[in-house]
């Protein structure tokens, strides 16, 4: 059976995803990732023409931040806090950028234009001052980020085994602190 080239690239990716997750950035190689989506190699470089650009594709990611504009003050740390722990089970490819991102210097930069790209315009909308926007993004991202590190893929006991709530519970008042909210 033929497959089109939607169908073809969206198996590449699929299995460039499960290949990073599992090995890495640096042991991950086309072969390996082309050998798991049953195609012959040359086919994963006529579609994403290097490993850097296959990454690239399978590390987009959208944060999908809620709009909390109108969320009461006093919920909107609980909101994002929940939020970024829903993202960070719900798909791995977050988890993939932070496995990488700590040793390779493309995952890196891809994790923080992420960020950068989607938290910040939130934090300038919620903040007092939106010159300090970009500064507060960064204190909220390391702290989902090192929270993650911990949770998802170091397995850090007791916070590998906290519930949900207990993570918001937790960490939801140092990103209410970093929010500088309007009144």
């Amino acid at each position: 059976m033929r497959r089109s080239s939607g169908e073809t690239k969206a198996i590449i990716l699929a299995a460039a995803r499960e290949r990073f997750a599992a090995d890495g950035y640096e042991r991950a190689t086309i072969r390996s990732i082309a050998a798991d989506a049953n195609i012959d190699p040359a086919m994963v470089m006529r579609y994403f023409g290097s490993k850097e650009r296959l990454f690239a594709a399978a590390c987009e990611f959208d944060l999908r931040l809620p709009d909390v504009r109108d969320t009461p003050r006093e919920e909107i740390a609980a909101t994002l806090v929940r939020h970024f722990l829903e993202r960070w089970e719900a798909d791995e490819t977050l988890q993939i950028l932070l496995r990488t991102g700590v040793t390779n210097p493309a995952a890196a930069e891809r994790l923080r234009s992420i960020f950068a790209a989607q938290l910040v315009p939130v934090m300038t909308a919620l903040s007092r001052n939106p010159a300090e926007a970009p500064r507060r993004a960064g204190l909220v991202a390391s702290q989902m980020l090192g929270m993650a590190l911990c949770r998802y893929v170091l397995a850090f006991p007791p916070l590998a085994t906290m519930t949900r709530e207990e993570v918001v519970t937790a960490i939801g008042p140092t990103i209410h602190r970093y929010l500088d909210l309007k009144s």
